[in-house]
């Protein structure tokens, strides 16, 4: 059983890991154009991720993400690929798999998920 964490948070930490994939830095606004929020919300959720230590917020505004907000949002990426592939080869549509997957990832155990993980692959 994991320690709990919002699933507001566990969607916030993820992007924050997809757009360091992607970009050379991570910064609010570049998350609150992601997700389509207000920068001022996003403002308000980095404050909650680095009181819960998940992240660190360089005085240039640049995010990383800490030991604890990575494997945090690596498990959540995981689970999402993995139910969104899975529930498209089952003949989901793509975008209604992604859908589904980033709902399923916040509530499935970490023992459902694993067995899932063994059956299908």
């Amino acid at each position: 059983m994991r320690t709990y964490t919002s699933e507001s948070a566990e969607n916030y930490l993820e992007t924050i890991l997809i757009l360091s994939k992607e970009l050379p830095v991570v910064r609010s606004v570049d998350i609150a154009n992601e997700l389509g929020f207000k920068k001022s919300s996003v403002s308000v959720a980095m404050k909650h991720l680095r009181e819960q230590n998940h992240i660190v917020m360089e005085d240039s505004g640049f995010i990383h993400l800490t030991d604890s907000g990575k494997a945090i949002a690596e498990m959540i990426y995981e689970r999402h690929l993995l139910l969104s592939q899975w529930l498209v080869r089952l003949g989901v549509p793509e975008e209604i798999a992604s859908e589904d997957a980033c709902k399923i990832e916040h509530v499935i155990s970490p023992e459902s998920f694993e067995a899932i993980k063994k059956h299908i692959r």
